[in-house]
């Protein structure tokens, strides 16, 4: 018989919820004791995981002896005080939420634990695992080799979470790590090659420019363009909006190469999905072939059971599938290790910069 796989969760606001809800999902898993400390995200954990240890601090869930691993989803500015807090403690496997840091002063701390950590870390990207990404990614060889890649997010503003966290830059990142490392994390997965300049613009045009809190005028950005070039010579765009929730497809990315022209088309969550319209849309890949021309588009659709268990397509509970295995031997190493979180926000930093100054920036590897 296989043994029950403990989990610990810090942080059960919406996206730590959601790891709930698909960690029940899996077979052969528990969690045994969740840290939240605000009262009523709290109780919203306590509904989802009824047996689990409600505990007052990350130090009291680390003295859970049956724990087996720890889910991280608190505000990304505690991230790596929680990471540190653990490996000084009691390190067990992680899965943390992205982004990794928010701030480049927590850097050597982070190589330190990249270095000493005795247990596998997994970082949280989501989008690697969506069914219509994961088939582009599956099927990117039929380019001849990707030297274009387009990646255009129009989607609905930040939703609201606990004490506002996510309206302000020192606690996100900014909105170019905090929502699109995801896509970043993406550009280098496909591409298979790591970015050596970055160019940017963007602001904030639209979305809560009417809101203050204690006297503080959110200063996250809503829309923006952002140009990497690789070390491989490929280049990728991204183009973000979060004021164009009325769109029918919330993701688009196309990946172009000698051979062909493949596109991913991914809708935003189905709960977003006004009723009057019917069903949500389906997602789907296009395969674009040039010689000989013929597009050939297929649906890609998820399980309503996946759906129905968060926003992100599916695409956690493949996840936490690929978490479970590696927890049970069944995988060498995590399929998004500490080296492509930090990646990924320090792409998503360098085009934060680079809408900040107008200028272009150079990343060294």
């Amino acid at each position: 018989m296989t043994r029950t796989i403990n989990y610990g969760l810090i942080g059960c606001g919406m996206m730590g919820q959601e790891h709930l809800h698909n960690i029940d999902l899996l077979e052969g898993t528990r969690v045994t004791a969740i840290f939240e400390p605000d009262p009523e995200m709290a109780a919203a954990a306590a509904k989802i995981a009824p047996t689990a240890i409600m505990v007052g601090s990350v130090q009291e869930l680390l003295t859970v002896k049956e724990l087996d691993c720890i889910v991280i989803a608190s505000p990304n500015h505690l991230h790596v005080d929680q990471i540190c807090e653990v490996a000084n403690t009691r390190p067990l496997p992680l899965l943390v939420e992205k982004p990794l840091f928010t701030d480049s002063r927590d850097l050597d701390r982070l190589e330190q634990v990249q270095r000493d950590y005795p247990c596998p870390i997994w970082v949280a990207m989501e989008y690697r695992y969506m069914p219509p990404i994961a088939a582009l990614i599956e099927k990117a060889e039929a380019t001849g080799g990707v030297k274009m890649l387009s990646i255009r997010e129009h989607r609905f503003p930040f939703l609201e979470k606990v004490g506002h966290w996510n309206r302000f830059n020192r606690n996100t990142g900014g909105t170019f790590v905090e929502k699109c490392c995801h896509f970043f994390d993406l550009m280098r997965l496909i591409l298979k090659s790591d970015p050596v300049r970055i160019t940017a613009s963007g602001g904030q045009a639209v979305n809560h420019l009417d809101e203050s809190y204690d006297g503080e005028t959110p200063d996250i950005l809503d829309h923006g363009y952002v140009i990497a070039e690789f070390a491989s010579g490929a280049r990728a765009m991204l183009e973000l909006c979060m004021f164009a929730e009325g769109s029918r497809y919330q993701e688009e990315i196309s990946a172009v190469g000698p051979g062909a022209k493949i596109e991913a088309l991914v809708p935003g969550p189905g709960r977003f999905w006004p009723d009057h319209l019917g069903d949500a849309p389906t997602p789907k890949v296009i395969v674009s072939p040039r010689n000989p021309k013929g597009p050939a588009s297929v649906d890609v659709p998820v399980e309503p059971g996946l759906l129905a268990a968060g926003d992100h397509n599916g695409s956690t509970y493949y996840q936490h599938e690929g978490f479970l295995a590696l927890l049970r031997g069944e995988k060498a190493k995590p399929d998004v290790s500490l080296e492509d979180g930090l990646w990924a926000v320090r792409m998503g930093q360098a085009a934060q910069q680079a809408i900040d100054t107008g200028e272009t920036v150079y990343l060294n590897g």
